[in-house]
């Protein structure tokens, strides 16, 4: 089944990375999980609001000069926090970043620069992110949703 971005998902787009936006506008058509934009470019008292309640780590978020997007996965077309789900988006986004030549990092998985030349499956990249946290004796700060610009 091909997707296609609501104009909600296209309105939180605006503001955002022309590159990145294009990297998701690709990624709808060829993933397999449904997804709409949840969150694109962020107030600095919304980013604050976030780090104060745990949700983000830093004030220096990409969200804030917008080169970075949330997305959301639809199941059933419901929304869901399934974490396979964000494997087969990050999946897609990963495609298109290549065919755009646009440096990623994603919020699964934190310790891989550019998701561009990872091998394996974004579901191991997670897993890998997830391990190597746990073997230095530190949590993994899983953010499925998230998608940044590097260059």
């Amino acid at each position: 089944m091909i997707f296609v971005l609501s104009k909600k998902s296209l309105d939180k787009l605006e503001g955002i990375d022309d590159r990145l936006q294009e990297v998701v506008r690709e990624a709808i058509g060829i993933t397999k999980v449904d997804f709409g934009v949840i969150e694109g470019v962020r107030s600095i008292a919304r980013q604050k609001r976030l780090v104060n309640n745990g949700a983000s780590h830093t004030m220096e978020s990409k969200h804030l000069e917008g080169k970075a997007v949330d997305l959301l996965a639809y199941a059933d077309g419901r929304a869901s926090w399934e974490l396979n789900l964000y494997d087969d988006i990050a999946q897609a986004i990963k495609e298109s970043a290549r065919v755009n030549n646009l440096g990623i990092r994603w919020g699964g998985a934190w310790n891989i620069e550019d998701i561009r030349f990872w091998n394996g499956s974004m579901e191991k990249a997670m897993n890998y992110y997830i391990d190597s946290r746990r073997s230095v004796g530190k949590k993994p700060f899983i953010d499925g949703p998230h998608f940044e610009v590097i260059n």
